[in-house]
């Protein structure tokens, strides 16, 4: 489950990353990479909010093992 946890983690940083630039600088990376909503970009997003997600089970994680 670890793998697990550290590449949902990367998607997570990335749309961090992502949504920093859009905030800051209006600036969509995604958008520039892949496309305005085009198949991929709508598979990149998809993917960094299922594994938004996925990281809020950390959380249940964390606090059972304190």
């Amino acid at each position: 489950m670890k793998t697990i946890d550290y590449i949902a983690l990367t998607f997570v940083i990335i749309g961090a990353i992502n949504w920093g630039l859009i905030g800051f600088f209006g600036f969509d990376l995604v958008r520039m990479i892949f496309g305005d909503m085009t198949l991929l970009s709508r598979i990149v997003y998809g993917v960094v909010g299922i594994a938004g997600l996925y990281a809020l089970s950390y959380f249940g994680r964390l606090q059972r093992e304190d």
